[in-house]
């Protein structure tokens, strides 16, 4: 099959960006208002389309709010890819936590919505928590205990660590209105984003840092 077989027709280009469309408004109301706090009309409203428009992409507000979470999970999980086995730990690390950081800074509202999926349970994630999100973290903690066994990095939990990392760098996203009232900043301010994701960092190297390492080895 050409380049130009596989490409999308006007068509389907036309059917992707409305579904998007209709995918962003879901998500600015469902992690304001939650799922029984908004309806099928409001989200039609904000996209600027019909409800009969709507439904011909997603049957039902089910089906709309499983979309979005899937899409909030794929996003989540892209920071991960800068854990490779090849990498340099503390080059990777960084990596991890900046691009993290800017996912917080640049997405609150998919932020929002996975936090509160979480805390209610993840009725409607739980499945692809253990389908997608597991085998992504067990391979990432083979990447870190490669690294541990090559003496790159101290002993640690690969799993505690996955957790701690993802803790830190969400609080930027979860309590960013906590941070605002102490430091009338956010990561929005590019120089707070830079003095964060160092600050991180440095916690983290600390803690990984081989035994006899100088600080200038990183």
């Amino acid at each position: 099959m050409t380049e130009a077989a596989e490409a999308p027709t006007r068509r389907e280009r036309m059917a992707q960006r409305k579904r998007a469309v209709i995918l962003a408004a879901a998500l600015d109301l469902f992690s304001r208002y939650g799922v029984e706090g908004t309806t099928l009309e409001a989200v039609a409203q904000q996209a600027d389309v019909s409800k009969s428009n709507l439904i011909y992409y997603f049957p039902g507000k089910e089906a709309l709010y499983a979309a979005v979470l899937a899409d909030v999970l794929e996003g989540w999980l892209v920071p991960l890819d800068e854990l490779r086995p090849e990498a340099d730990p503390a080059t990777a690390i960084r990596a991890y936590i900046a691009t993290k950081m800017a996912f917080s800074r640049d997405n609150p509202a998919a932020s929002r919505l996975f936090c509160l999926e979480v805390m209610q349970g993840a009725p409607v994630l739980t499945g692809r928590l253990r389908s997608v999100l597991r085998p992504t973290v067990e391979a990432k903690a083979a990447v870190i205990r490669h690294w541990i066994e090559a003496g790159l990095i101290a002993p640690i939990d690969p799993h505690q660590l996955i957790f701690s990392l993802w803790a830190t760098t969400q609080h930027f996203a979860d309590f960013a209105t906590q941070i605002r009232a102490l430091r009338d900043r956010d990561l929005r301010d590019p120089a707070f984003y830079e003095e964060s994701v160092a600050h991180v960092t440095e916690l983290f190297l600390q803690r990984l840092r081989p035994a006899g390492a100088s600080r200038s080895s990183r």
